[in-house]
């Protein structure tokens, strides 16, 4: 692997993030293999894209509905777009989903309290869930591509995005910084661990450090 490819965005096919991500839906999919099909699962947050590159378009199998801030187009018949919000999904029915899915979603809805009642709305509408999110204590910060990132304050971040070519070999747009910035609250593993109490962990690790983990309720086997 490059050295460019080690932290380039996760939907470059030679990237690190990608690599992982292969992993990832190999890992759901052995978990999900001895649930009866077809499976309605509910992705929040996520993008036809995403299932189309793990191949699952088309697939009688899995009924997927992609639910985000407003509807988007969809071009496979079992593919559905839907509008909601992922910290309240009020129009879903308890346990509505087989699976709830969510792929580096959850850090992004700005406060923890909006964290937990992302969580709560998860488990609630899903008998099973499979929610990933990147791990704080990484050494790279994975939205920015820079080492500790996450620990410099606000003003700093906003300083380096918007002034130097350092992250991501560009100079931000200021409305873009000021939304990431605000946006983003990465969690710890302990914190996961709260979010979804009795969950199963699964861990991605580079060189023994773990990048990002899933928190999921499916038996390990």
């Amino acid at each position: 692997m490059k050295f460019q490819d080690l932290f380039a965005s996760s939907d470059a096919t030679n990237s690190l993030g990608n690599k992982f991500r292969n992993k990832r839906i190999a890992d759901f999919i052995h978990k999900v293999k001895g649930l009866p099909k077809p499976l309605n699962i509910l992705d929040v947050g996520g993008l036809e894209s995403f299932w189309v590159n793990t191949g699952f378009a088309d697939n009688a199998d899995y009924k997927i509905s992609i639910l985000n801030l407003s509807k988007r187009p969809v071009h496979h018949k079992n593919f559905e777009s839907l509008e909601g919000d992922a910290t309240n999904l009020e129009n879903i029915s308890d346990n509505q989903f087989d699976i709830v899915f969510s792929n580096s979603v959850i850090e992004h809805v700005y406060t923890k309290e909006n964290q937990i009642k992302m969580a709560a709305a998860i488990a609630r509408v899903g008998k099973h869930f499979y929610v990933q999110t990147p791990n704080k204590h990484f050494i790279i910060e994975p939205h920015y591509l820079l080492p500790f990132f996450q620990y410099l304050p606000s003003g700093v971040k906003f300083f380096i995005l918007t002034k130097t070519l350092l992250s991501r070999r560009k100079k931000w747009n200021v409305n873009e910084a000021k939304q990431y910035i605000e946006e983003i609250r990465l969690l710890s593993i302990q914190e996961m661990k709260e979010l979804f109490p009795g969950s199963r962990l699964y861990l991605e690790k580079f060189y023994g450090m773990t990048k990002s983990f899933t928190a999921h309720n499916f038996n390990d086997n």
